[in-house]
């Protein structure tokens, strides 16, 4: 399979989405070229969850025996480590181009977009350095690990309303024993809070201003220090931080949007607004975690693979575009 050559997939995103992608195609005798640039969401995380048969086991580990399952059992299958698309266009005979940052060019009759998001961190001191080790996004993939006696909600961002911060606020409970819920100076939002409250005992709210964070004891949990000199620990906190896309491939090819960032894509198909585009994993939809990614990573490569075979046959696709 060589760089000039057409093949039947361009699969940008070596993560959970693309390599399930890559494995729809790789069932069904066709060649794809999968693009890892190496940037993976989860690179801090020590371990991942919520797969069974891998749980609790490094991510890294995930990827390279998937890998070579892959490209071992699957000779038409073609994954590129440290490669990084930067370009992508869809030419006048309806295949699509995309260059990488040497320059090379790589043709297929499909593309399906895995490239993931990046988290916007918080311009507090030490939230950044802390981000994944104390303040983790999904206590599905990393609460159990963390159960204590307490816990804290940043409700901030977007967090920074009520629906949202009592949802992470619930599951916390389910884990710690307290949980106080942080809004950084916001009464308005504080008091919301409190009405909101029901029946739990074991939730408050703090409205201090926070100045910085710090590790806690021993390199353990977090704690949480305030613009009055006062300071608070937690066993973990729990925050959702923006989002944005990685990398300009969606824009390139003039794929719409949703309105926080993601590839708009046709539920349950993942088509993108471009025919012969799909978007999987977290760039694809508002659930980001391993399992949604696995999932969409396969119906994106799944629908892609048998929208080509319908255009080969001059037959139409089960679905639309």
């Amino acid at each position: 399979m060589s760089a000039c050559s057409v093949v039947d997939a361009l699969i940008v995103g070596g993560g959970p989405a693309g390599l399930s992608a890559a494995l729809a195609f790789a069932r069904q005798n066709q060649t794809a070229v999968v693009f890892d640039n190496g940037k993976y969401r989860n690179a801090a995380a020590d371990f991942m969850h919520l797969i069974p048969g891998w749980d609790h086991k490094p991510p890294s580990d995930f990827r390279s025996t998937a890998r070579s399952q892959i490209t071992q059992h699957y000779g038409a299958i073609r994954i590129l480590e440290n490669a990084n698309i930067v370009a992508a266009k869809k030419t006048n005979e309806g295949t699509f181009q995309l260059s990488d940052e040497s320059g090379k060019s790589w043709s297929g009759r499909k593309v399906i977009l895995a490239t993931g998001v990046e988290d916007v961190m918080l311009d507090i001191p030490g939230y950044a350095e802390l981000w994944g080790k104390a303040i983790f996004h999904c206590l599905y993939c990393k609460g159990y690990e963390q159960r204590g006696a307490t816990a804290g909600v940043l409700a901030v961002g977007p967090l920074g309303n009520v629906n949202t911060a009592l949802h992470i606020a619930r599951q916390e409970t389910a884990l710690s024993k307290s949980v106080t819920l942080y809004c950084n100076g916001n009464e308005t939002l504080a008091g919301e809070i409190v009405s909101g409250f029901g029946t739990a005992t074991n939730m408050k709210t703090d409205t201090r201003k926070i100045k910085e964070f710090a590790a806690g004891s021993g390199g353990k949990g977090v704690v949480i220090r305030f613009e009055d000199g006062s300071e608070v620990a937690e066993d973990y906190l729990a925050h959702q931080p923006p989002t944005k896309p990685r990398g300009n491939l969606a824009d390139e090819l003039g794929l719409e949007k949703a309105p926080n960032g993601e590839v708009k894509v046709s539920s349950p198909f993942q088509q993108a607004s471009v025919r012969g585009v799909f978007a999987a994993g977290d760039n694809g939809a508002m659930l980001k975690n391993v399992p949604n990614a696995l999932f969409s990573g396969h119906v994106a490569g799944q629908m892609a693979s048998t929208q080509l075979l319908a255009d080969l046959n001059g037959q139409k696709p089960l679905f639309p575009l």
